[in-house]
C-alpha cells in the first residue's frame, strides 16, 4: 500500500474524531504572516516592472507585463479603416457582464451590438459554482456585506464601487428572479441561503452548484429574446480612437473568413473576463478555454489605467487528482456545509471557512512543508474530506446539493460520497484590471469596462460569490451608462492613432515586445 492509499485510509479513520473538533484559529497577526510567506502574490521573482503605458513604473506578473508591452496584431498589416458598422453601443464580450450590458443598454434605448470570441454565454460565468452574495435576510444587511468584503479584500477595494455593490444586490436578485432564475429555495418558499468564506452571515444564493450556468441560461434567453444582434467567433484585435483619445469602436476578426470587421461605436464595453488560461506562476486554472486577459492589452494601449494588476485569486480547492481534472473548480460551498481540509497525516491545518488568500496559503505552506500527498503524477495536493458532508448532513447530501460535483467526479470513477479527493489551489480570477469609475467607465473617454476585467471593486482578495454579483450590478450599470452617453453624443472619427503613441513609448522605453496581445487562444504546444 502507498503513502496515497494510506493517507487516504488516516482520513477515514479519523472522521468520527473529528465531529466536534474545533478547526484551528489564526489572529489576524498570523493570518497575515501566512499569506505574507505563502501566498503566490508574494513571490518576488515572479514580478516584473511595468516599463510603459499609464501603470509605467509599477509591477504585476511577468506574463501580464508581456501582454500589455506585446505588440498588436495590427503591427504588420494595412487596415482600410472604413466602418462596415455603425451602432451606439459595441460590447466586446459575451458572458454574463456582456450579456447585462447589453440588455441594460438596449432597454435605455441604444442600438447594441455584441460580439465575442466564442459563442455566447461561454465564458467563466457559466462554470461559477457556488453562489451569488447578496444581504436579503432580516439578520443581515448591506454594512455587514460590505464590511465582510472589506476585510476580504484586505482593505484595498474601491469603497464607492463596494458600496454600490452591496446597496444594488437585492434588486439584481430580484430581476433574476422575475426574468426566470431558480435560486433554491427552503420548505416555506424561502430563498436558501449558505454561508461563504470570510461572510460573518448566510447570504449565498444559489442554484445547486451550477448557479452560474443557471444564470447564464437567462441571461442567454434574454438577450436573445431582445433580438439583440451577436456576432460570434469575432474576436476584437484592437480598439479605436478619436482624433482626442476617446474610444469610438474596433477592429475585429472574423474566425472563420479571417477577415476584419471594422465597428464604429459611440460607446465601446469590454466585458472579456479574466486571465486564467495564461497558467500565472504554472499554476492550473478553473477558468474557462477563452479566458486569456484580452480586455487588458486593449485598454491599456488606448490609454485607459489598471489598478490592483499584482493580485490574482488562487481559489484554494482546485481537483488535483486525477491528472484529467487538475485546476477543476471544487465549490468551496462544500466546505462551508463541513468538508474538512486534511493533511497527509489526517490533521485540520486551517479554519475551512477563512479566507480565500489564507486557505490558499495554508495549503501551498502544508504541501512545501512535507505534509501534503503527492499523486503518481507527481503533483502534491491535501485531502478534501467531502463524504463528511453526508455524516453531518444525513445521507444524499452531497447528490442533492452538489450534484455536477458527483458527476464531474464520477467519470473517474470517484465517489465523492464515499472517498475524499486531492484538492490543491487553482488560479481563478483575476483581482485587478481597469481601473474604472462607479458607472464602469475607465479613464478613456467612452471606453467602459465590466466584469472581471475591471479592478479596484475586490481588493486584493476577493470574497466568494461577489463575482457573479459584479457582473451583474455593474454589467447593468455600464450598459446603462454607455447608452445614456450615445444617445447625447455623435459619431466619432475611428483612427489608430493610439497605437502610433503606445510604439513611441515602447521605442523611448526600449521595449522590443516578447509577444502579440491579446493573445485570444492559449498556447499549449510545448516548444522548448
Amino acid at each position: 500500500m502507498n503513502v496515497l492509499e494510506i493517507s487516504k485510509l488516516k482520513v477515514g479513520e479519523t472522521r468520527s474524531s473529528r465531529l466536534d473538533e474545533t478547526p484551528p484559529k489564526l489572529s489576524q497577526a498570523e493570518k497575515d504572516a501566512l499569506v505574507q510567506q505563502y501566498h503566490p502574490d508574494y513571490i518576488k521573482e515572479a514580478y516584473g516592472t511595468i516599463r510603459v503605458g499609464m501603470n509605467k513604473g509599477e509591477q504585476t506578473v511577468h506574463r501580464v507585463v508581456s501582454l500589455l508591452e506585446g505588440e498588436s496584431p495590427l503591427a504588420s498589416e494595412s487596415i482600410r479603416l472604413e466602418a462596415k458598422q455603425q451602432v451606439d453601443v459595441l460590447i466586446i464580450g459575451g458572458g454574463g457582464a456582456g450579456s447585462m450590458a447589453a440588455l441594460a443598454a438596449k432597454a435605455s434605448g441604444a442600438s447594441v451590438l455584441m460580439t465575442t470570441k466564442l459563442r455566447l454565454g461561454d465564458s467563466n460565468t457559466v462554470m461559477a459554482e457556488g453562489g451569488m452574495q447578496v444581504a436579503v435576510s432580516p439578520e443581515d444587511s448591506p454594512v455587514r456585506h460590505f464590511l465582510d468584503s472589506l476585510r476580504g479584500g484586505q482593505m484595498a477595494n474601491d469603497k464607492i464601487l463596494l458600496k454600490t455593490l452591496v446597496e444594488e444586490g437585492p434588486s439584481v436578485v430580484k430581476w433574476l428572479i422575475d426574468n426566470g432564475v431558480m435560486f433554491d429555495r427552503e420548505e416555506d418558499g424561502n430563498l436558501s441561503l449558505r454561508p461563504g468564506g470570510g461572510s460573518s452571515k448566510a447570504r449565498l444564493v444559489r442554484c445547486k452548484d451550477y448557479t452560474g450556468l443557471e444564470l447564464m441560461r437567462v441571461l442567454k434567453d434574454c438577450v436573445l429574446n431582445e433580438q439583440i444582434e451577436v456576432l460570434e467567433y469575432m474576436p476584437v484585435l484592437e480598439l479605436l480612437t478619436d482624433e482626442a483619445g476617446g474610444c469610438s469602436g474596433a477592429i475585429l476578426k472574423n474566425l472563420d473568413t479571417n477577415q476584419h470587421f471594422v465597428v464604429q461605436a459611440k460607446t465601446v464595453i469590454i466585458a472579456t473576463g479574466g486571465i486564467g488560461r495564461l497558467h500565472i506562476q504554472g499554476f492550473p486554472t478553473s477558468n474557462h478555454y477563452g479566458a486569456t486577459g484580452d480586455g487588458l492589452p486593449l485598454s491599456y494601449r488606448a490609454g485607459a489605467k489598471l489598478t490592483l494588476q499584482d493580485t490574482f485569486q488562487y481559489h484554494p480547492t482546485g481537483a488535483v487528482f486525477p491528472e484529467a481534472m487538475a485546476g477543476i473548480l471544487v465549490t468551496e460551498a462544500i466546505r462551508s456545509v463541513g468538508a474538512h481540509l486534511l493533511n497527509v497525516n489526517g490533521d485540520r491545518f486551517i479554519g475551512e471557512m477563512e479566507t480565500r488568500d489564507a486557505v490558499a496559503s495554508a495549503i501551498i505552506r502544508e504541501c512545501a512543508e512535507g505534509r501534503g500527498v503527492e499523486t503518481p503524477s507527481g503533483r502534491k495536493g491535501v485531502w478534501l474530506d467531502m463524504p463528511l458532508v453526508d455524516t453531518l448532513n444525513g445521507a444524499g447530501t452531497l447528490e442533492d446539493r452538489f450534484p455536477n460535483m458527483v458527476k464531474q467526479f464520477s467519470r473517474y470513477e470517484i465517489d465523492i460520497t464515499k472517498e475524499p479527493v486531492l484538492i490543491y489551489p487553482t488560479l481563478h480570477y483575476q483581482n485587478g484590471g481597469v481601473e474604472v469609475d462607479v458607472d464602469g467607465e475607465s479613464g478613456v473617454n467612452n471606453l467602459f469596462v465590466a466584469g472581471e476585467a475591471s479592478g479596484g471593486l475586490h481588493g486584493r482578495n476577493r470574497l466568494m460569490g461577489n463575482s457573479l454579483l459584479d457582473i451583474m450590478v455593474y454589467g447593468k450599470r455600464a450598459g446603462e451608462a454607455a447608452a445614456k452617453r450615445a444617445t447625447s453624443t455623435e459619431y466619432k472619427s475611428i483612427t489608430l492613432q493610439h497605437l502610433d503613441r503606445f510604439h513611441e513609448a515602447q521605442k523611448e522605453a526600449g521595449v522590443i515586445p516578447d509577444t502579440v496581445s491579446p493573445i485570444l487562444f492559449p498556447d499549449y504546444v510545448n516548444k522548448s
